[in-house]
């Protein structure tokens, strides 16, 4: 009888432990992530000295080539430029809040000192554990750090002789190949207890199971992939509700790409990084350093446009929301915590030159006698050598809309050509639907 009780209670206490086993984010975690705005993404593993697809060159791979990846590179890779500090204050001035590093990517090689496979950072000509020398040099930086795992394994499946895809048979699911779970665990057991506190997590790949024992080991941590959307390369038609993170190269892979790799331009960036914000979204830009450790030039460079255009217009896309509309014309909107406050992007360029006036009526935002318009970054009193120019900003309401009159004359370029947008900060003001239709040339700003 007391045998029979024990074995009830027991049951009773598996029944209670699997129905409390946690199966979502902490919605305060996820708000604080939608806060964000900007992070930094980093695919590096021991295939960037190759200029290859990072480990998809294993997929469908023959035996001998799978075994030259898995024995001959790492007594190649050496990173000796590598300086985790560098990558941190460069992601600090481009406005980047958090990081996500690839810890483990498919190939299954980790960057970290691992006890779980040989197959890992450690057995390098380069020795040193990567994952925590980002980390402490992130963190330093105060940027919330999170880490890039990939459940599927492609070393593993090649040692138990499975051939190696991504999802196409039973044995590439964890939940369907107890030896890769297990894996899978005891690495995650690893990163998530020997590495501090960890903000996010990426699972690219089948998460069921692995997302449940991550909140098991660090409650608070929040999961992107496997957990909320995550698009690759594009970005939604229209705003959608609650976090979401858009994934984007800069050039036209993840990985270090030594040829062939067009870059995308600064006001590219900056305009998908706005776009994002208007949507409700986060932007995961990614850098693929070099096999020596030092971030491409190419990248660098966009980074510290993109970190310019940041030094004055952050505000309008960290701890923003949608507003009412993403778009007006071509002027994309955010809205400040306060909810009356709204940011209005305004196209530069040749659209606004340098010291040029602009006249705007904005159709769907209503004015009053508190309404205030300012420029981030710019004073809007002079305009670099001209003398009784009058670089104030008016506005006023009117039964069509906010009219805005103001000046671009923040001068970020030596030619005076800065291509990117003028950011509008405009106090106290509310939504006004449309209901006629309007011309797009009155919202587009009067020549």
């Amino acid at each position: 009888m007391q045998r029979k009780l024990c074995l009830a209670l027991a049951c009773i206490v598996m029944s209670f432990s699997v129905s409390a086993q946690k199966t979502s984010n902490d919605p305060a975690k996820e708000k604080w992530f939608m806060d964000l705005g900007l992070g930094m993404f980093i695919h590096w593993s021991v295939d960037a000295q190759l200029g290859a697809v990072i480990s998809h060159s294993m997929a469908g791979a023959s035996d001998e080539y799978l075994e030259r990846f898995t024995k001959e590179l790492p007594k190649t890779f050496n990173p000796h430029k590598f300086n985790p500090d560098d990558w941190a204050v460069l992601a600090k001035l481009a406005g980047m809040k958090y990081v996500v590093f690839t810890t483990k990517h498919h190939s299954g090689f980790c960057m970290w000192d691992t006890k779980t496979t040989p197959f890992n950072i450690m057995n390098t000509p380069f020795k040193k554990d990567a994952t925590k020398a980002i980390f402490d040099a992130f963190r330093k930086q105060g940027i919330a750090i999170g880490i890039y795992f990939s459940p599927e394994d492609f070393n593993f499946l090649y040692q138990q002789h499975v051939p190696v895809g991504r999802m196409q048979l039973p044995q590439h699911f964890p939940e369907k190949n107890p030896g890769l779970m297990a894996l899978d665990k005891a690495q995650l057991k690893e990163l998530l207890s020997n590495y501090g506190k960890i903000d996010f997590i990426f699972f690219d790949g089948p998460a069921e199971g692995l997302k449940e024992y991550a909140w098991e080991l660090q409650p608070n941590i929040v999961v992107t992939r496997g957990q909320m959307n995550t698009p690759e390369q594009e970005l939604p038609d229209s705003v959608l509700p609650g976090p979401w993170e858009a994934c984007f190269t800069m050039g036209t892979d993840w990985q270090y790409k030594p040829t062939n790799d067009p870059q995308k331009s600064g006001t590219e960036m900056i305009n998908m990084l706005i776009e994002t914000r208007a949507k409700g979204g986060n932007l995961l830009l990614n850098v693929g350093p070099k096999p020596d450790g030092e971030i491409q030039i190419e990248q660098e460079a966009l980074l510290r446009e993109l970190a310019l255009w940041q030094f004055a217009n952050n505000e309008a896309v960290t701890g923003v929301r949608p507003w009412h509309i993403a778009k007006e014309g071509n002027v994309w909107f955010t809205r400040g915590a306060d909810t009356t406050t709204v940011y209005a992007f305004v196209q530069g360029g040749k659209d606004w030159k340098y010291g040029e006036r602009k006249d705007m009526v904005f159709h769907t935002l209503e004015g009053n006698a508190r309404t205030k318009v300012s420029i981030l970054g710019y004073a809007s009193q002079l305009v670099e050598y001209k003398e009784n120019f009058d670089a104030g900003i008016y506005s006023q309401n009117t039964p069509v809309g906010l009219f805005i009159s103001a000046v671009n004359g923040q001068r970020f370029y030596t030619d005076r050509k800065w291509p990117n947008p003028v950011v509008l900060k405009i106090e106290h003001v509310k939504f006004k639907p449309v209901v006629t239709s309007y011309r797009q040339s009155t919202i587009d700003g009067a020549k």
